[in-house]
């Protein structure tokens, strides 16, 4: 009996083994043919990695659309995928990474917030990173875990100077941009766009981005026998053209010289800005190729070199605001064109005492019409026909019909608007009344109105054009980066409209031309090879020895052909030692850009240059103390 039960259960493991040895040959065979294929594309699937192929952004040109002013280069970026570092070693992966690539540790964690630490997308952490640096992160591969690096276009900036204002710069994206434009498609380590064009027109410039998949092991390292397949091609950026010349702006660039200030010059029948100059300026491959302490030092500069004066900083405009105040009067027949107002250099009102500008304080104007006013930039007569006729109403209609105050809705980023006081806001702000001297001081372009560089060449527009102004604008054309091919022109487009008769305009610029014939500046603009019609401004800051400079005019005067005019603008600022430079620098302008010459042979020709040898000379002698 035991011995049949011995028999029994060996029989019964052997029936046992061999039923489950069936089950499992089953259960091989069916996953590995009939199964096969889908669990072999689910392996791949599992074991595939997406990669961005970065895209080229769209190169820029000047308005001649031959050479770049902005292209890209090739260079070596690294990112970190969060996910893919085990938990606890980030730390430990981010000192090691800091230390090869020389960048400080908190650089790395800022670009990695906690809420990224789940995320399997790679977030660039470092770019135009040196080969040598490269070869150091492949070296300790096994040790950084989730580090991974990739060849990318830089963008770089071929001629930058007085161009940077313009063209800005791009860097990673922020936080708060991914927030606001996700819904476009960009994703974190994304370049964008961080001022000017490249700010303005990202969603053109930046292209499209393809993707790469590649079968890798469970180290992240790509299997060897497989080959990545590229699932989407990726599309240059399109080229843009500026309207900026790029000869007119290095000629303004020269003529301001190193002199905290702006220039800007613009097409009054178009709107094109054919140049646009602040000083001073930065090399935005900085924050491409430079050092964080490049960056530091920019930011911490006193002149604020990363500031665009031409449309962020706006300025008291000074006697160039009696251009308004001229158009007001014939407009509004407040004050007969010949009659005269004595100027003795000084008048009392309302207690205290109101002076004329400093080159005529002492003897003063004698008696003065409108015209002699204007060219004269007499403020005694300004102030009185301000005060006693056209009124506190009109001064701020006629400012705001020339724009002032307002933005011009100029396609790059970050215009101020400027400002023009009212009775309303002083009670709201001081609870004080307006008073007849706040309406003498706005009348020669003091106390609280505030102006840029722009919004006077704009004015200057208006007087040209017989009452329209044509936003301004920096962008020409749209082209394809392939073939070149035209796919958009920026048309002119109206922004402000006044409807005075012809001849009021006619007067304006008759009397503009008088300023440059007759007045404070017919040297050196009164010159034989063009034209030239404007108003120079000079308004306080406070200071006994400095103020801001201004000049705002067009050429040439003697034309029907509104198309051949230019209308410039530009600011000293008062940070500068006083010189009256801004005449200067717009008779070189003027000069240069109809003749056809280079600022040395402008500066030459116009007899100029040991004005400008001794201007620099002092500029030195002042940089040693």
């Amino acid at each position: 009996m035991p011995e049949n039960n011995s028999r029994r259960r060996i029989i019964f493991l052997k029936a046992f083994f061999v039923l489950v040895f069936v089950i499992y040959s089953t259960r091989l065979f069916s996953l590995q043919v009939f199964s096969g294929d889908y669990h072999r594309e689910r392996a791949l699937a599992i074991s595939r990695r997406a990669t961005i192929i970065p895209a080229h952004r769209g190169e820029i040109f000047d308005r001649n659309f031959d050479q770049p002013l902005v292209t890209n280069r090739e260079a070596f970026a690294v990112s970190i995928t969060p996910a893919d570092v085990p938990r606890g070693m980030m730390g430990e992966v981010i000192e090691t990474v800091s230390s090869i690539l020389e960048i400080e540790p908190d650089e790395i964690t800022r670009r990695l917030p906690s809420q990224y630490l789940a995320l399997f997308h790679p977030v660039e952490i470092a770019t135009n990173v040196s080969f040598s640096a490269v070869a150091a992160l492949a070296e300790r591969r096994s040790s950084l875990p989730g580090v991974t690096w990739h060849s990318r276009p830089i963008r770089y900036y071929v001629d930058s100077r007085s161009f940077s204002h313009i063209l800005g710069y791009v860097g990673s994206i922020t936080r708060d941009d991914l927030i606001a434009l996700h819904n476009l498609g960009y994703q974190p380590g994304d370049i964008i766009g961080q001022a000017g064009v490249e700010r303005y027109y990202d969603e053109i410039l930046r292209g499209r981005r393809g993707l790469e998949v590649m079968t890798v092991d469970a180290r992240g390292r790509r299997v060897s026998g497989r080959e990545s397949v590229i699932h989407e091609v990726p599309e240059m950026g399109r080229n843009l053209v500026l309207t900026i010349d790029r000869n007119l702006q290095d000629l303004a660039e020269a003529a301001l010289g190193p002199r905290v200030g702006s220039i800007v010059v613009l097409r009054p029948s178009t709107g094109e800005i054919l140049a646009m100059v602040s000083y001073p300026w930065y090399d935005p491959n900085i924050f491409t190729t430079g050092r964080r302490e490049d960056f530091l030092a920019l930011v911490n500069h006193p002149h604020r070199p990363l500031l665009n004066r031409a449309i962020q900083s706006s300025f008291p405009p000074g006697s160039t605001f009696k251009m308004v105040m001229t158009a007001g009067i014939l407009a509004e027949n407040a004050f007969p064109r010949q009659q005269r107002i004595l100027c003795q250099g000084q008048m009392t009102f309302g207690g205290r005492i109101w002076r004329c500008h400093p080159g005529a304080r002492a003897q003063g104007h004698g008696l003065l019409n409108l015209f002699d006013a204007l060219a004269q930039s007499c403020n005694i007569f300004y102030m009185v026909t301000g005060r006693d006729n056209l009124g506190i109403d009109n001064i701020i209609h006629y400012s705001r019909m020339f724009g002032l105050g307002e933005l011009t809705g100029i396609d790059l980023p970050g215009e101020t608007a400027g400002f023009i006081p009212t009775p309303a806001w002083k009670q709201a702000r001081f609870h004080e009344n307006w008073h007849h001297g706040d309406t003498m001081n706005l009348s020669i372009g003091q106390g609280f109105m505030l102006t840029t560089p722009l919004q006077m060449a704009n004015m200057v527009a208006m007087t040209v054009n017989d009452g329209v102004i044509y936003r301004p604008h920096v962008l020409r054309e749209v082209r394809d980066p392939i073939t070149g091919a035209l796919e958009m022109r920026t048309q002119p487009e109206v922004l402000h409209q006044s409807y005075l008769p012809a001849t009021t305009w006619q007067n304006i610029r008759a009397d503009m031309r008088g300023v440059v014939t007759t007045g404070t500046p017919r040297w050196p603009m009164n010159q034989p090879h063009v034209q030239i019609a404007g108003k120079t401004g000079t308004s306080e800051v406070g200071l006994d020895d400095r103020f801001h400079a201004w000049f705002a005019g067009f050429a040439p005067y003697n034309t029907d052909n509104n198309d051949e005019r230019i209308a410039v603008s530009v600011i000293v600022e008062a940070a500068n030692d006083w010189e009256w430079w801004a005449v200067f620098a717009s008779a070189v302008v003027f000069h240069g850009y109809f003749t056809g010459q280079n600022f040395e042979q402008s500066v030459r020709t116009m007899g100029l240059q040991w004005r400008f040898d001794q201007a620099a000379a002092f500029l030195a002698a002042r940089r040693q103390q």
